[in-house]
């Protein structure tokens, strides 16, 4: 595997972005799933709002990207992001987050919109 370089400010932009543990969870959930802006509600007891604004940020620098199904959108990780590398080096040190969709299976709130 080529190592990639990046960029200073790229780095510490990610990093900052990464540093928001709702986002980093967020993240680390969308590593192996596609989830909707509902299931991220459930999951963090937040707004909508709230949960939408974390999302944007992460999809405005790319690593988050964006699929729509009907009149839902689902949200996944960009693995195709150039420094998608960087990122999944980060997760690969994080703890599995599964028990939190497991949880919304459970209490049959996963993917209440659809």
């Amino acid at each position: 595997m080529t190592k990639t370089t990046i960029e200073m400010e790229k780095a510490a932009l990610i990093l900052k972005l990464l540093g928001d543990k709702t986002r980093l969870t967020m993240v680390k959930l969308l590593e192996n799933n596609d989830c909707c802006v509902c299931e991220f509600v459930e999951i963090f007891q937040a707004s909508q709002p709230s949960i939408s604004q974390h999302l944007r940020k992460l999809r405005d620098v790319g690593l988050v990207k964006e699929d729509r199904r009907g009149q839902w959108i689902f949200y996944s990780i960009n693995k195709n992001h150039e420094y998608f590398p960087f990122v999944e080096q980060i997760l690969g040190q994080l703890p599995d987050q599964e028990d939190k969709l497991k949880e919304l299976e459970k209490n049959g709130t996963r993917i209440t919109c659809c």
